[in-house]
């Protein structure tokens, strides 16, 4: 079996494989000081080699600097391409580019923002064709409609079989349709309420619009069978005097009532209104007072030396020195 030129693979030219200092050099004059190791070669053609060193600079972890090396045919010497700093497998780089009419999400769009549609918006069909036409050539948009203000067929573009099965499913598997949990627990559905505006057009037979000011969803489409606590027809019925229950008596439970009494405050403030100086002088007489006391009472009841001695000497007969 013949073997094509096309699937054979080029061969590494010893030349462009041996000048791994011209290509160091190439990337020092590209990067001083953020060429590290040698990684190796990559042959790309016919006496073109690609040459991987790896950078040093800590912005570009995972990244090398690749110089592309060429001979001439018949020529000795190689000569620098290009010299490009390329991401590894180990790179850190940025996700994937998601074009920006992608990348909008609802509630994106601010006051003073523009957003036009797109000229194919597969939502939008000319209002002149309506459901009969589904689609439309955006070149000839302008000349038509001319044509369609002249008959007094009004706007430019309406929806869509596509925009308005998109904007229904969207509506009715939101927090207004049938599913919510709002419309779960709801005594009656917005078909039977009467503050439920009905749309027109086919949307009007899934939904309305609610006009109940006390109502979560006032001002917004809700489907038919939504519904909320605010129906017309829920009414407030007293509870018969034999339903109600016996009072009960807690007699286990207590709460805690803290009373403020004026008279208690104001005895509380005037105590700190005394100053500590007087309080300790008072202290200070009231010690004094006990202290003398003390000591008469230690006087009185403690006979004196002399009186001692002179009731010995009666004692033993001896009659005193006068």
């Amino acid at each position: 079996m013949a073997i094509s030129t096309r699937d054979r693979r080029p061969t590494a030219d010893q030349a462009c494989v041996d000048a791994v200092e011209t290509a160091r050099e190439a990337a020092l004059e590209v990067a001083p000081g953020e060429i590290g190791e040698y990684l190796g070669y990559d042959v790309e053609e016919e006496r073109t080699v690609t040459h991987r060193f790896a950078c040093t600079n800590p912005a570009y972890v995972g990244w090398n600097w690749a110089v592309t090396l060429v001979r001439a045919s018949r020529a000795r010497t190689v000569t620098v391409a290009e010299t490009v700093l390329l991401p590894s497998a180990a790179a850190v780089l940025a996700p994937a580019w998601v074009p920006w009419e992608d990348r909008l999400q609802p509630g994106d769009l601010g006051p003073g923002d523009i957003l036009p549609p797109a000229e194919d918006d597969v939502r939008l069909i000319p209002g002149w064709s309506a459901d009969e036409a589904p689609g439309y050539d955006p070149t000839e948009a302008e000349s038509m409609w001319w044509v369609a203000a002249e008959a007094g067929l009004g706007r430019l573009r309406v929806l869509s079989p596509i925009g308005r099965d998109d904007a229904t499913d969207r509506w009715y598997s939101g927090e207004r349709g049938p599913e919510a949990p709002i419309a779960l627990a709801a005594p009656g559905q917005c078909s039977t309420c009467g503050f439920s505006v009905p749309m027109a057009g086919g949307l009007g037979r899934v939904f309305a619009v609610c006009a109940n000011e006390h109502a979560p969803d006032d001002g917004r489409v809700v489907s038919l069978d939504h519904g909320c606590g605010a129906h017309s027809e829920v009414l407030a019925v007293p509870a018969a005097l034999a339903e109600r229950p016996a009072p009960l008596l807690d007699e286990i439970g207590y709460d805690t009532i803290v009373l403020e009494r004026r008279a208690a405050k104001a005895d509380v403030e005037a105590i700190a209104d005394v100053e500590v100086s007087d309080v300790v002088a008072e202290a200070d007489e009231v010690v004094e007072e006990q202290i003398l006391e003390a000591a008469v009472d230690d006087l009185v009841e403690k006979p004196a030396d002399s009186d001692v001695a002179e009731s010995a000497d009666v004692e033993d007969g001896e009659p005193e020195d006068r």
